[in-house]
């Protein structure tokens, strides 16, 4: 019953919710994904529309100099760890020219861990995953989906029981989208929210 209201809640305020990281080639999405850690994706495709205008296949990407790397991507802070990364994950890539639907291989990237791959694999190969972010991990939380103590990795598990496999994906970036715009960490839009009834807000 919590579970339809929910899905029924995020399809009315959410139902074109979509990845919100803009990109034209597939390893595009997982650079951009890599460097959304701790900054905003609005702050990445300003970022990226120029990095990747300015180094536009896997090849110029690969053999870019670090520090002109650096420069561009600094507004997202720690730029000089993952602009190494940018060149290291272009390096792994640009020999088998794509991005594999293979989590072993991008877990062994520079830079990539399980959220990442997670959102490249459901975003690229519509695989069942979901990336539990600061946004999925608060509104799971608050919604009572997973319990105050939970890691990402525990609230990623409890999630994948509660829905359907047909609704993962959708509901994946439903969630990331609630959490960002409504049920925010900071002034969450509580007065309009249908689910304020079961939100544990005050332990969060």
């Amino acid at each position: 019953m919590k579970m339809n209201r929910i899905f029924t809640y995020l399809d009315e305020i959410l139902g074109d919710a979509k990845c919100e990281l803009n990109y034209t080639k597939d390893y595009e999405l997982l650079i951009a994904t890599m460097l959304s850690a701790q900054t905003t994706d609005k702050r990445v495709n300003e970022v990226t529309k120029n990095l990747f205008t300015k180094y536009d296949n896997l090849d110029k990407l690969s053999e870019a100099n670090i520090e002109d790397i650096k420069t561009i991507i600094k507004p997202l802070g720690t730029f000089n760890k993952k602009a190494l990364n940018i060149i290291n994950i272009s390096k792994s890539l640009k020999d088998i020219g794509y991005v594999p639907n293979d989590r072993t291989f991008l877990e062994s990237l520079s830079g990539v861990g399980r959220k990442t791959t997670n959102v490249v694999l459901s975003e690229l190969y519509n695989e069942p995953y979901i990336a539990v972010d600061t946004h999925v991990l608060r509104v799971s939380k608050r919604l009572g989906l997973a319990s105050y103590n939970d890691d990402v990795l525990e609230v990623e598990k409890k999630l994948y029981k509660k829905i359907p496999k047909s609704k993962i994906n959708k509901l994946h970036h439903q969630l990331v989208l609630f959490g960002r715009y409504y049920c925010k960490a900071i002034k969450p839009e509580c007065s309009t929210c249908k689910l304020k009834d079961i939100c544990k807000k005050d332990i969060l």
